[in-house]
């Protein structure tokens, strides 16, 4: 197995990595940053005492658009932890025979498998290249036919053995002359003839609702252990084969059930569920009426915020040691509206705060996936060389602070809306502007967007 050890920055460090991203919110990071910090302090505990420390976990209240998502998705990549976020309305959208809650659980496990065989797969990279180049040294250089016995008795009694023709000079020879051919790149372009193997349909997975998916995987896995394998042949280049092989052979090395067991043990001890949209399923019902499902899903919710054992087909998994982050924006209800044992399990709350015009142009400025940077980026593949004037950001920075108060206040989403808008125009015709530079200023600004933002009916549809 490769090396599992995951990174332990400590708290001003995680601060300080999620402050390239993610703009403001300085008490939100500084409490992901602890709880995050107190999953590698438990690990160095007592087994006695470990197991007795459970996870904080959070719940950010805060208007759509300022960066809930963003410090937990950034806070997993930091540790390479499995993540997965999920909306808490869609265990509503359809009554009580919604999707199975414990398969936010199911698909988090997913998650870490993927992980970990990805890592695995980079870890065996080396020896499965070199026994993908022997597959298609056989392939370009085949071992000639065995020659057959000109007297009849002699295939009858034996004779003098004629020597395998995989030992003849010539053909050893041959074999050498093509791998170094393969090893300097000369053959990339060669149309060769490759056997993968293909896996079983995934006939069975068409059931749906509560564990019926997850019987169907199973059962898939059983034919599949049992049915051989069907193999395809491909005809390809040389440089396609080889990832082909490269992958087939790298599929071989690794053991399925070490991925299973890594990758369950992954989840329990680091896995993070980010449950959005968590106000929306607030609120009592009085007895009837949709309030009944959001109290449902939440008490649904309850067991596996709280700690349960959930079956997957990798097998029975424990959330007791999973964070949770939740969030919502919480403008008609409050976290108060949520039952109690819900609100007991999110024992640190966090006020995300509303963006303002400095946030705007610190975000189009300071991270490294600006948004003025990727269009740059995109716009660069044709050949068109753009620029952003400090003035030209500072006025996108006040059309997006205007239309959020004229309109639904959406953050730093609306920046994205502006942006397409600005620069629709210049992404249409960059195939034929190629080696134009342009530079985006507030007189760009003005000239492109101020007839949308002036208008109401158009600044509400399109911006």
């Amino acid at each position: 197995m490769p090396d599992r050890n995951f990174p332990d920055p400590t708290p001003r460090e995680i601060v300080a990595a999620l402050d390239r991203y993610v703009i403001g919110q300085e008490r939100a990071k500084r409490c992901v940053a602890i709880a995050l910090r107190n999953r590698s302090r438990r690990n160095r505990l007592d087994p006695s005492l470990r197991d007795e420390v459970l996870p904080k976990n959070i719940l950010m209240i805060g208007p759509t658009g300022v960066g809930k998502t963003e410090i937990a998705r950034r806070l997993a990549a930091l540790v390479g932890a499995p993540f997965l976020k999920v909306e808490a309305t869609k265990y509503t959208e359809v009554g009580y025979v919604g999707r199975d809650v414990e398969s936010m659980v199911r698909d988090l496990v997913e998650v870490a498998v993927r992980m970990v065989r990805e890592e695995l797969l980079r870890a065996v990279q080396e020896p499965a290249a070199a026994a993908a180049q022997e597959r298609l040294v056989d392939l370009l250089a085949p071992p000639p036919p065995r020659p057959e016995a000109s007297n009849p008795l002699q295939a009858i009694f034996g004779g003098p053995a004629a020597p395998p023709p995989t030992e003849e000079p010539a053909y050893r020879e041959r074999r050498e002359r093509v791998r170094r051919q393969l090893a300097a790149g000369e053959l990339e372009d060669r149309p060769v003839e490759v056997e993968l193997e293909e896996s079983l349909p995934s006939m069975l997975e068409v059931f749906s609702g509560s564990g019926a998916e997850e019987m169907g995987v199973n059962l898939q896995d059983v034919l599949g252990n049992l049915l051989p394998r069907r193999r395809r042949r491909q005809r390809v280049a040389v440089a396609e084969a080889k990832r082909l092989l490269t992958r087939e052979e790298a599929a071989r090395m690794i053991n399925p059930e070490e991925v299973a067991v890594e990758a369950v043990q992954r989840a329990e001890q680091w896995g993070i569920i980010f449950i959005d949209e968590l106000d929306k399923v607030a609120g009592r019902g009085q007895g009837a009426g949709p309030d009944v499902s959001r109290e449902g899903v939440q008490r649904d919710i309850l067991p596996i915020v709280e700690g349960c054992t959930v079956h997957t087909k990798y097998g029975p998994v424990r959330t007791d040691h999973m964070l949770f982050m939740a969030a919502g924006a919480f403008h008609v209800t409050s976290p108060a509206d949520l039952i109690p044992e819900l609100q007991g399990r999110f024992p640190i709350r966090v006020e995300l705060e509303s963006l303002t015009r400095e946030d705007f142009v610190r975000i189009l400025t300071e991270p490294g996936n600006a948004l003025p940077r990727q269009y740059e980026a995109l716009l660069a593949t044709e050949g068109v060389v753009v620029r952003f004037a400090p003035d030209g950001v500072d006025r996108i920075a006040d059309l997006a602070c205007r239309v959020n108060e004229q309109t639904e206040n959406i953050g730093a989403r609306r920046l994205a809306t502006i942006m397409e808008a600005l620069l629709e125009e210049l992404s249409f015709g960059a195939p034929e502007a190629a080696g134009r530079t342009v530079e985006i200023d507030a007189a760009y600004v003005d000239r492109h967007l101020e007839h949308i933002v002036e208008r109401e009916d158009l600044r509400r549809y399109i911006l």
